[in-house]
């Protein structure tokens, strides 16, 4: 490809990330605004417990259960921490653990570390671990809510349990026998989580919390200013933090074209500043001018969740982590795919084996359809990967997952994109 073609950056994307990009150093610049966010405020608390307990949630985890955590993960000698806030849909962290633990990440310093939130449903807490897979703590957290000798246990033996196992370091065979008996293909039932839309009543009572848009802004800011401190030398270096998906998975079409934009930017400025393997480089260049061919040509949300498709190919080939998973099969915008599973699409007989994230990967699990991107097709919603294959490049290859000794780069490189928009 041309110097010219990897090297030009979308006019209109860039133009939009450098108003976004001003607005959110005036906002950062603002009296104070940093130091009153909630992020800094449980960062600041866990500089002298690692138990952060929300108030409104003294009586599900009391001061007597906050001091015996608190024994438990000294007892560890581990960076482990609790934060326990509610979590509800349009407040401070989207109503996302893991947008709740990034930002409580960064706050804290970023550096090795685990933090245990309440997960997204009932009886449900989740783990972040940084770097990834060390201890094994996200599957020690996903654990607990298959576990029958918890069934009715308060949320702090739940946490206490997901800490031991931590501390053992076999969350993924924990993880494996709970849910051994759950046949993704039809077999016997167990223990199963809600089916989507329902409502069940936590013990992590769930309030709607308020100035989550000014709170969102300055994470983002603080997300962009720091991003060259967060290239350490654990971990996937050039990996994309799970806040980012939580906030696209959050934004109407305008606001994921911005994100879009800019994730391609950045990619772009740290292909050319990365060191290392020439080629290497040089295939995040490709997948750099391929999503800015796709974001210029976007039509709607499938197309835009192609551009962080190949935004995180992009980062891929710069991290030094062999075989990095693409983005979640089943829906892009839930981030980057824990592992790949069998899977096989209602009323079809063939298995493909895809990359799914934690949240699809346990809707599988347990027989429960997984939350699916959708596109149109004949004026109505279908899930993604039911558009036929000569029509959209994102069916035929799901954002990577079905690609085999291929790029989604060289795909749009050889025109596939450009030729299914005619």
């Amino acid at each position: 490809m041309s110097t010219d073609l990897r090297h030009r950056r979308p006019l209109r994307s860039a133009l939009a990330v450098g108003a976004a990009s001003a607005a959110l150093l005036c906002a950062v610049a603002g009296p104070a605004a940093a130091a009153e966010s909630p992020g800094q405020k449980i960062a600041d608390a866990l500089r002298s417990s690692p138990v952060y307990v929300d108030p409104s949630l003294s009586s599900a985890v009391d001061a007597d259960d906050q001091r015996a955590l608190v024994r438990q993960i000294a007892q560890t000698r581990l960076p482990i921490r609790v934060v326990l806030v509610p979590l509800v849909e349009g407040d401070n962290w989207g109503g996302k653990p893991e947008q709740l633990a990034e930002v409580v990440h960064e706050r804290t310093g970023g550096g090795p570390a685990i933090l245990i939130t309440p997960g997204d449903l009932a009886d449900d807490i989740e783990a972040k671990e940084w770097p990834a897979h060390a201890h094994q703590a996200e599957h020690a957290a996903a654990s607990v809510y298959f576990d029958d000798a918890l069934k009715g246990a308060g949320l702090t033996k739940r946490i206490s349990r997901a800490i031991d196992i931590i501390k053992a370091g076999d969350g993924d065979q924990v993880y494996e026998r709970l849910t051994a008996h759950l046949d993704p293909s039809g077999g016997s039932s167990g223990p199963r989580k809600p089916a989507a839309g329902a409502s069940p009543v936590s013990p992590v009572v769930r309030v709607v919390a308020l100035a989550a848009g000014p709170v969102l802004l300055l994470a983002a800011a603080w997300l962009l200013l720091r991003r060259r401190s967060r290239l350490r030398d654990f971990g996937t270096p050039f990996a994309m933090p799970r806040s980012v998906f939580a906030a696209a998975h959050q934004a109407d079409e305008e606001g994921l074209r911005e994100r879009a934009g800019e994730a391609v930017v950045r990619l772009g400025e740290e292909a050319r500043a990365a060191g290392g393997d020439p080629a290497a480089i040089e295939r995040a260049l490709d997948a750099y001018a391929a999503a800015g061919t796709v974001l210029d040509r976007a039509r709607g949300i499938p197309d835009l969740a192609g551009v962080f498709a190949l935004v995180a190919e992009g980062r891929a080939a710069l991290s030094p982590a062999p075989g990095t998973l693409p983005l979640c099969f089943f829906h892009p915008l839930h981030g980057p795919a824990g592992r790949r599973i069998p899977w096989r699409p209602l009323g079809r007989r063939e298995q493909l084996r895809v990359a799914a994230c934690d949240a699809c990967l346990r809707a599988v699990r347990t027989r429960r359809a997984p939350e699916v991107l959708t596109d149109r097709l004949e004026g109505r919603p279908v899930p993604y990967f039911e558009v036929p294959a000569e029509r959209s490049l994102w069916a035929a290859t799901g954002y990577g997952s079905l690609l085999a000794g291929d790029s989604l780069a060289a795909r749009v490189q050889r025109g596939d994109f450009t030729r299914m928009l005619a």
